[in-house]
């Protein structure tokens, strides 16, 4: 097996969707989300560019969808040799003493316990050499931010963790922090913004892509 493999969970729109077709060059791409018309959209790109895909509608707080997926990469390819983090839920702004059950519970779910699922999924398919990307997004402790804030934070710390205890054994774990992005997260959170002003994920995804790749 030399094909190299990227698998990026949050694939279908935004930094996610702007990784799989920046990587789809050089690897085959395994696409997680949950929207189906959003990867059949991204699918037809990468194959456009002469890439190829594999789509896997799958919601990543299910731990049993993500024990298949990752079995099944196991079985296909028996190794990833990249793992992109971009799936996250931003609740709606709200002070911290209105944070809605809800909105709190799907914070929760998706950006910190999916995550703390996912990397002891994932870690045994990289291996020593492959690596994990994480995507930084400092709002913990800003007014309104509780619930994105705190839980992005939980996300961090864990991938923090990981990286500093795989220091030598591998594998390589990577933390970066895009710029503003005229994204459906972004418009959730600011509205009323100038989104002309803000860094397209295309160009993002290319100007991370050599740090992503590096060794």
């Amino acid at each position: 097996m030399t094909e190299r493999l990227a698998l990026i969970t949050g694939a279908s729109r935004g930094l996610g969707a702007a990784l799989a077709e920046a990587l789809a060059p050089t690897h085959h791409i395994v696409a997680v989300a949950r929207t189906t018309g959003a990867l059949e959209e991204l699918d037809d790109r990468i194959k456009a560019c002469g890439g190829s895909a594999t789509l896997a509608p799958m919601d990543v707080t299910v731990p049993e969808a993500m024990a298949t997926l990752c079995r099944g990469i196991f079985d296909r390819w028996g190794k990833l040799d990249l793992w992109l983090h971009t799936a996250i839920h931003a609740a709606p702004l709200s002070p911290a003493h209105h944070v809605a059950a809800k909105d709190w519970k799907k914070s929760v779910d998706i950006n910190a316990t999916a995550t703390s699922v996912l990397i002891p999924y994932v870690a045994p398919l990289l291996g020593q050499a492959g690596k994990a990307v994480f995507f930084d997004d400092p709002r913990a402790g800003e007014k309104f931010f509780g619930a994105y804030g705190a839980t992005k934070a939980a996300q961090m710390a864990l991938a923090n963790s990981w990286h500093v205890e795989t220091l030598r054994t591998g594998p390589r774990v990577q933390i970066l922090t895009p710029p503003p992005m005229p994204t459906a997260l972004r418009a959730r959170f600011f509205p009323g913004e100038d989104r002309a002003a803000l860094t397209a994920p295309a160009e993002v995804a290319a100007a991370m892509l050599p740090q992503i790749l590096a060794d």
